[in-house]
């Protein structure tokens, strides 16, 4: 069966049409969330840089991003190293070098990270400083109207009048350093505790000194290291360090020109039997230093923890070690090679390594490599050893190696020998042959390829020399953040309150006043109590009687 047809007429059609579009007017509708625009993307933007959150993964990143300048070898430092790297990794090293993993402190993606912190911490500390300049100016808050509902509270009857009750308070007050304020005649508001905001901004403050500091120190300082042997001496400029590292924005007249002569390296090890034998006890090197080219020289001793100063420059003893002094000749007998060849050591005993490049050598360039024994174990029976870190029983032990020393002319430390296209000289038996040397004794290379002579032992001085013009406002800044540190730790901000009405009926004498004194602390604060205490007791007479207490 079919329905009928529903039809209106005209006069109906107007107003079933409005009460259609009503019902879809009233039904609910998508939100419609606001476009931010680039100004609102801007400035949301600016808030998630300048968080406290961000500031403190922006810290931590930077100390990630800091893990490959000591994993991977830097090229301001030691350059062979990085082509000995780049050339032993010829798939990952390419591209560790696109992405800067040679030059950490230099690559885009760190300076990035530095620069972002210190904009997120400027922008942080300049509102908090600003809203805190406006809280040091402020008075304190109103008094709440039922102080009961603090955390800390008393309430007391005491015969002191209304005003002289809310003096008593004032006093006792302001004798703990709250300042104090009355929005009426019958509160009083203090507060105290703004040092630790303070403390807080001097903190990040401090942080933002360090950051500069560095920044200072990478653009305008410098760091050169060198070996000097025993006798030998050493003029001051940009080229004759062993390695160089100058800031961005050093020029090389910032290098000062002084002379230096290492007369004696003084170390003393211990030769008493026990855990402690052979642990060194004394490092001193004995140097004269001229400020300057043709100025009279002047003593000074350089040790550990002991810099000297010269030319503006602190000069560092931070290693040592000996130089043996090898001299090489061919079949003539004409010298190749004279000089103390500075040895690595690479135990607590001494046992060092160390390269001896000949490329002056004649058909073929000759190279040695091997250990130098301080106090050698003459048997050899666990291989090479040094059994006491100074020099009793002095020993060479090298191998001998013949070809080209510097592979496609790839620049290389002086510390290693690249034997890719080399090969091991063999001694009389075939066997490849194993050069052993005491001072005064000269071995003669198999095939008529001439001799080494070993002739003497010297020691040498790890010395570093830099200037860092960051370092004082890198230290000033370190304290002002630790004695931030210690005030945002120790003190408390705190707000106590004082309401006075005069006392009615029951017991109450007559004129007594009811004294409520509330306490509120920002964080937890054991010590409230006791303040509130005792500024009850400033209004509390022996015979008055407490009412309530929590």
């Amino acid at each position: 069966m079919t329905q009928p047809k529903t039809r209106f007429t005209s006069e109906q059609e107007p107003a079933q049409r409005h009460t259609a579009e009503s019902s879809l007017s009233s039904a609910p509708r998508e939100p419609q969330l606001p476009q931010l625009g680039p100004l609102g993307m801007a400035r949301w933007a600016w808030r998630q840089l300048t968080s406290m959150r961000t500031a403190l993964f922006l810290l931590l990143l930077l100390a990630v991003a800091a893990v490959p300048g000591s994993v991977f070898p830097q090229r301001n430092i030691d350059s062979g190293r990085v082509a000995d790297y780049l050339a032993q990794n010829p798939d990952a090293g390419p591209w560790l070098d696109r992405l800067g993993f040679f030059d950490v402190y230099s690559s885009p993606w760190f300076s990035a990270i530095y620069l972002l912190l210190f904009v997120s911490l400027i922008g942080c500390i300049v509102p908090r400083t600003r809203v805190h300049l406006r809280a040091l100016r402020a008075t304190p808050p109103r008094a709440p109207a039922r102080l009961a509902r603090l955390d800390q509270h008393v309430e007391l009857t005491t015969p002191l009048a209304p005003d002289e009750a809310l003096e008593a308070t004032r006093a006792a007050l302001r004798a703990k350093r709250f300042r104090v304020h009355s929005h009426d005649a019958t509160s009083v508001s203090a507060e105290s505790g703004y040092l630790r905001e303070t403390g807080n901004l001097l903190f990040h403050l401090a942080l933002t000194g360090i950051i500069v500091g560095m920044a200072v120190g990478h653009l305008f300082g410098w760091r050169g290291d060198l070996i000097l042997s025993e006798g030998d001496e050493f003029a001051s400029s940009a080229t004759t360090y062993n390695t160089f590292s100058p800031g961005p924005l050093v020029g090389d007249d910032a290098v000062p020109g002084f002379v230096m002569t290492l007369d004696d390296l003084d170390v003393q090890f211990n030769e008493t039997p026990g855990r402690s034998f052979g642990t060194p006890r004394e490092f001193t090197a004995h140097v004269r230093v001229a400020d300057e080219l043709g100025a009279e020289p002047r003593k000074a001793d350089i040790a550990v923890n002991h810099p000297l100063v010269v030319g503006g420059a602190d000069v560092f003893l931070l290693g040592n070690g000996y130089t043996p002094v090898i001299t090489v000749r061919d079949s003539s007998g004409q010298v190749l090679y004279r000089e103390a060849t500075p040895f690595l050591a690479q135990d607590g005993n001494y046992r060092s390594v160390g390269v001896v490049k000949v490329p002056s050598a004649s058909p073929k360039q000759l190279g040695f490599t091997g250990f130098f024994l301080p106090t050698a174990e003459p048997t050899f029976a666990n291989g090479p050893v040094s059994v006491f870190p100074d020099a009793q029983n002095p020993e060479l032990a090298l191998s001998i190696w013949e070809g080209t020393l510097f592979p496609g002319s790839a620049p290389q430390s002086v510390y290693t020998l690249n034997t890719e296209e080399m090969t091991q000289v063999p001694g009389d038996d075939g066997k490849p042959a194993l050069v052993r040397l005491k001072p005064g004794q000269t071995y003669e290379l198999p095939g008529g390829r001439g001799s080494i002579t070993f002739e003497e032992v010297k020691r040498f001085a790890g010395l570093s020399i830099r200037t860092d013009p960051g370092a004082p406002i890198s230290l000033v800044s370190a304290l002002l953040a630790t004695l931030g540190l210690i005030l945002g730790l120790t003190i408390k901000r705190r707000r106590v309150f004082v309401r006075v009405r005069p006392a009615g009926g029951g017991d109450a004498e007559p004129g007594a006043t009811v004294v409520t004194i509330g306490g509120l602390s920002k964080d937890s604060d054991p010590g409230l109590a006791a303040i509130v205490d005792s500024v009850g007791a400033a209004v509390h007479d022996p015979p008055a009687e407490r009412t309530d207490r929590s």
